[in-house]
């Protein structure tokens, strides 16, 4: 299969389409999760379906002082890397395609959820990238869309647009890809020194400790509801210790802090450790949050969570997350 490279909305609009339509949206320099995006699309669309991957850098989405200079433009490679991974055409635009007459003058605004965690520390990037996610799915109109779960509230914020607004375009999420060492895969892992990327692994550490110190928990509670109920049952069972191991596991989950403070804990430790390394991170945030609109949660929350992280390591800014879930459904 040869992947089409277009450049302008005409091209995209001529032509034929046959089936369902998905699009995956990039800022290029692609790779393998990228890929990952790509082959789920490819799914998403069917046999009988197109592909279409964009490649845009948008200046909308980049701050003062953030890397929209810097960030990697590999056209030709990404071009290589779509047409492996099942892309039918790869949309490169200029910016004067997607903003013909400069910046757009009326926006998308992300609304309170857009100034939390990455838009505190990022404002106005949010409203840039609705934005042009909204433009995108204008101009490439699909049936599915679909975004890596590694951008946890971007992905939040994109359903609640194209809900709000009545796009009427399915949004998939994608699990995150990682790296062996489990560092999440990011076009700007590629900035890291060797010092800075055994740094970073931290973030992905961290989340994992959390998650962990959350199972562990959750399976010491689990075991403390088997406590036998009655004293004849109990002296039963004593004969096979099952009792003794019963009562241990409730006298553990009891004592022990559990549910979101537990998990908080154990993510900050990690990162306090790495504060101290050379070269340092430094944390920018860690939030356990509802991703319906990206608040902290309450010890007595149940349901769907992200534990999110970002920081700093070098002069390369790093996010990750990971899905938990609190309450009877774990």
């Amino acid at each position: 299969m040869s992947t089409a490279l277009l450049s302008t909305a005409d091209e995209l609009h001529a032509r034929v389409r046959h089936g369902r339509r998905a699009v995956v949206m990039t800022m290029g320099a692609l790779h393998e999760g990228h890929a990952t995006l790509i082959r789920a699309a490819r799914e998403a669309a069917g046999p009988d379906g197109e592909v279409v991957v964009t490649v845009f850098v948008n200046p909308l989405q980049f701050g003062a002082g953030e890397d929209l200079d810097r960030y990697p433009r590999t056209l030709d490679a990404d071009l290589k890397l779509a047409e492996q991974a099942g892309a039918d055409a790869v949309f490169a635009p200029s910016v004067d395609e997607v903003y013909p007459g400069g910046e757009p003058q009326v926006r998308v605004s992300a609304g309170p959820m857009g100034e939390r965690l990455e838009g505190a520390s990022r404002p106005g990037h949010f409203d840039g990238m609705l934005t042009v996610v909204a433009k995108l799915l204008h101009l490439t109109r699909p049936d599915a869309a679909l975004f890596g779960q590694k951008d946890a509230q971007q992905l939040a914020l994109i359903r609640r647009m194209v809900r709000d607004l009545d796009f009427g375009v399915e949004i998939v999420a994608v699990p995150t890809v990682r790296e062996e060492d489990g560092l999440a895969l990011s076009s700007r892992n590629r900035y890291l020194s060797p010092g800075e990327r055994r740094t970073a692994l931290a973030l992905s550490r961290a989340l994992f400790a959390g998650r962990d110190r959350h199972a562990a928990q959750e399976a010491l509670r689990a075991r403390a509801r088997e406590v036998p109920s009655t004293q004849a049952r109990a002296e039963a069972l004593s004969a096979i210790g099952e009792s003794r191991a019963a009562a241990d596991a409730h006298a553990v989950a009891t004592a022990a802090p559990g549910g979101p403070a537990a998990v908080r804990a154990a993510a900050r430790q990690v990162l306090d450790e790495a504060a101290r390394f050379d070269p340092p991170l430094r944390l920018d945030y860690l939030a356990l949050v509802d991703p319906a609109d990206f608040t902290e949660i309450g010890d007595d929350f149940t349901g769907e969570a992200v534990l999110a992280v970002a920081a700093r390591v070098g002069t390369t800014r790093l996010i990750d997350n990971l899905p938990l879930t609190f309450g009877a459904a774990s």
